[in-house]
């Protein structure tokens, strides 16, 4: 199992990622608000403002404060890492 660390401490399985999106597209956001109406949203964001919505096989949609291509690389190096293990 991959985790990946999506800011201020907070770690996802990056086995169970689906998607990484920015937040600022209208159907991203109806996604968002969909999410928290039926329980199913995770604010990882510490009271700041979203700039990653994490999209999980499960369903959940997490909102993180780290950038969309901050979370890839994140996923990406962690692979390498692995790889050379």
């Amino acid at each position: 199992m991959q985790l990946i660390n999506i800011g201020f401490g907070n770690i996802v399985s990056a086995n169970r990622i689906i998607s990484i999106v920015s937040p600022e597209s209208a159907p991203i956001k109806r996604i968002v608000q969909e999410a928290k109406d039926t329980k199913m949203a995770v604010d990882a964001t510490y009271g700041r403002r979203t700039r990653a919505v994490i999209i999980m096989d499960s369903g959940h949609v997490i909102l993180s404060a780290v950038q969309p291509e901050t979370v890839a690389g994140r996923i990406t190096d962690n692979s390498a890492e692995e790889e050379q293990i």
